[in-house]
């Protein structure tokens, strides 16, 4: 069966690739036949279990029975969860670290598919009042090239778009609504570790913000603590990546050459994103590989983003980049990325970017971690009782199955991509990277499937697989056309063999099986447990 649906998926992939290579001979052909130019359109402390009670410590929750969940954190996937479980009618008790605005240049814009999951879950009203931006698709830019990639919206109701926004106004917004609900309660702590009993997870040991040590007991601990948690390895086997880093800048009081969209610059070495995150502010994110940047404090960094990265930015934003490198409130922050490898554990569950991170390249985050609230809801729904942890636990495994058409397509398309988006001296990374922007740029189904797997709207792992081999098989065609070289054809090889290098060892990493043949891993077919 694998066998047949590879072969199948290589013919359909094929089939892409050429159509879209037939279209470009076509274009081509119209050129030299009638003269017409290029059509254009308009482009718009890892955490420390502890095992047994704490001597000395003060319990919150006594025997437990005052929360149904502890949530800890209450950033976007803890604050949605909270007011999700809440709204269901568990008693939540969330742990925040800081529960003061965040401000952070990641987290701000939700694609379409987010924005479905928000609906779902009830919280569409967060992105109300906090200014946040409506966005359409994204514009890609390449060496004075540009074409404009539309969500596919067409069947869904005209206020399902992309929203832009500052992440920490909507964090505040969902914790503001969490906190509405009488049996959600937030608290200011710093959660310092989970507490074990035989091997179940039992609650949590933290301390509040003036000082007090306290110990908190619920069926069930949701650690939901961001990307730089320091519980997670007490629940799964991290592998953290950082191969990049994002400077980020706000652009004020300027227009993008496309209203309402994300620009994409692909740049030398790696790509500059632009989106608005209010009616007068604009995000700038410039990836900078590996894991070191210019010194800020010495002026290293102004220099090289106006000598390096100012002569690649659109000449309608040059001006307010410049100004806002001048204006000097520059930040950093390291780009993750972790496979979720989760660690089942009775009385405990890992969820956002504590468990799974991707490169924010795609603003694919939020998206992933709202759909796994809706996943988690639903399996959480049937049972009234928590208390039988290993059941529970055996039971929640199937979550990490039914997660997967979303976050395995966000992720291997997040990773993907910023390789082929990245500059490289390799001839046939070079043929990649152009044949991916002429691929988008052709339109229909060839810039519309990619999009909507890239907003989430299309969660289907062998669609992006199709694309993406499309990409490279329409690569190679460019490279036979008007006719083969001996040095051509040796490109092409290299450009299939790079793909792949690129696709596969993601696609291992998130898991073949669970990802393309899901109804084969037995968790799939969990029932609740019986009452």
């Amino acid at each position: 069966m694998a066998v047949d649906q590879s072969v199948v998926g290589w013919i359909l992939a094929s089939l892409l690739g050429l159509a879209a290579l037939c279209r470009l001979v076509a274009r081509r052909g119209g050129r030299r036949g009638g003269g017409e130019g290029r059509e254009c359109g308009v482009v718009g402390t890892d955490g420390i279990v502890t095992t047994g009670k704490q001597c000395g410590s003060e319990s919150v929750n006594g025997d437990g029975s005052e929360a149904d969940v502890i949530i800890v954190g209450a950033g976007v996937a803890g604050a949605a969860l909270a007011h999700t479980l809440g709204k269901d009618g568990r008693r939540v008790h969330v742990i925040e670290r800081d529960l003061t605005e965040p401000d952070r240049i990641v987290g701000e814009l939700l694609q379409p598919g987010g924005y479905l999951k928000l609906i779902e879950l009830g919280l569409e009203d967060c992105v109300k009042e906090i200014d946040a931006q409506r966005v359409f698709g994204y514009a890609l830019f390449k060496d004075g090239q540009n074409t404009r990639l539309s969500y596919p919206l067409e069947k869904f109701h005209s206020d399902v778009s992309g929203r832009s926004f500052h992440n920490g106004r909507f964090i505040q917004r969902m914790r503001e609504k969490a906190a509405t609900l009488s049996n959600v309660k937030l608290e200011q702590g710093t959660v310092t570790s989970l507490i074990e009993e035989k091997g179940t997870i039992k609650g949590v040991q933290y301390k509040t913000k003036d000082g007090k040590e306290l110990a908190a007991y619920a069926p069930l601990t949701v650690v939901c603590d961001g990307c730089f948690s320091n519980l997670r390895r007490s629940l799964c086997k991290p592998k953290v990546d950082i191969p990049s880093c994002f400077v980020g800048l706000i652009l004020e009081k300027c227009q993008l050459p496309y209203a309402n969209h994300g620009h994409v610059i692909l740049a030398d070495p790696s790509p500059i994103l632009f989106y608005p995150i209010s009616s007068t502010e604009v995000r700038c994110l410039v990836d900078v590989p590996g894991q070191k940047v210019p010194n800020i404090s010495n002026g290293e960094m102004a220099n090289y983003l106006k000598t390096v990265v100012a002569p690649q930015v659109p000449h309608e934003i040059h001006e307010a980049f410049v100004a806002a490198v001048d204006k000097g409130n520059i930040r950093t922050m390291p780009n993750r990325s972790m496979p979720a490898a989760p660690h089942p554990t009775p009385g405990a569950l890992l969820m956002g970017d504590a468990f799974n991170m991707r490169h924010p390249l795609t603003g694919g985050g939020m998206t992933v971690a709202l759909s796994d609230i809706v996943v988690l809801r639903d399996l959480l729904r049937p049972l009234r009782d928590l208390n039988d942890a290993p059941t529970l636990c055996k039971y929640l495994e199937s979550f990490y199955t039914l997660r997967k058409p979303v976050a395995s397509t966000i992720n291997t398309l997040a990773g993907a991509l910023y390789k082929v988006f990245c500059a490289s001296p390799d001839p046939a990374r070079k043929e990649m990277r152009q044949a991916c922007f002429d691929y988008l740029s052709l339109g229909g189904v060839f810039s519309n499937g990619p999009v909507s797997l890239l907003s989430g709207l299309n969660p289907r792992p062998l669609s992006l697989v199709l694309h993406f081999f499309a990409v490279a098989i329409y690569g190679v065609g460019r490279l036979m056309l008007p006719f083969p070289s001996i040095k051509r054809m040796w490109i092409g090889a290299r450009l299939i063999s790079g793909a792949s290098g690129i696709i596969f060892p993601i696609i291992k990493a998130e898991g073949v099986r669970q990802m393309f043949f899901p109804a084969m891993v037995p968790a799939y077919y969990r029932g609740p447990p019986a009452k």
